[in-house]
């Protein structure tokens, strides 16, 4: 048998990618990293220049979880919003790209909120988390300037969004939206919310 390979590219990537595929489809307990040595062709030993351990690929798995959470948000957020018609916009494709990243990876969400509330979450962890509420603060921030909604705390403005969408994304994926599409019910209540926080007159 070939002697097994130390170095193989970008084994860090290689590693959380394969990682990401597999507690999707074995969950996070039979997680093994001498699996994914053995599925990337290197030795059992490479992975701890990365890793040191199980829960260390955990951290790390969450944090970019995190980062390419907020990747995509940024993506639809754009740069600042200048009109009403363009605020809303955007509240309504932050709210579709949540949960088409939620239902696309639910094990791997479950984990990333998961280690960021843990008591002892690293503070890159819980810096990265934050990222993805800030680009929702910031959107939520240019709905009250432009008058589209009214006044009221963004961030917790931002933190209900995201419960309301986390949760749509948590019930159609254990099956229980009754028959509804989560595109259809992320709509209505995107509409609803918006529609609540209408300036009172």
């Amino acid at each position: 048998m070939p002697e097994q390979r130390y170095h193989h590219g970008d084994l860090r990537r290689t590693l959380l990618e394969a990682a990401r595929a597999s507690i999707e489809v074995e969950g996070v307990e039979a997680l093994s990293l001498r699996q994914l040595a053995r599925d990337a062709g290197v030795s059992h030993a490479a992975p701890s220049r990365h890793f040191r351990d199980k829960q260390a690929l955990l951290d790390a798995l969450a944090e970019d979880g995190f980062l390419r959470l907020s990747a995509a948000l940024e993506d639809v957020a754009g740069a600042e919003a200048t009109t009403v018609a363009d605020v809303r916009q955007r509240f309504d494709e932050l709210a579709r790209g949540y949960v088409a990243f939620a239902l696309a990876q639910p094990t791997l969400l479950s984990l990333m909120f998961g280690l960021k509330h843990a008591p002892d979450a690293r503070a890159e962890l819980i810096e990265a988390g934050h990222a993805s509420m800030a680009i929702t603060m910031r959107v939520v921030d240019a709905a009250q300037r432009l008058g589209a909604i009214g006044p009221g705390d963004p961030q917790r403005i931002a933190l209900t969004a995201f419960a309301t969408f986390h949760g749509v994304a948590t019930l159609s994926s254990g099956g229980l939206l009754d028959g509804i599409a989560a595109e259809d019910l992320v709509d209505t209540a995107s509409d609803t919310f918006w529609r609540g926080l209408q300036p009172t007159a």
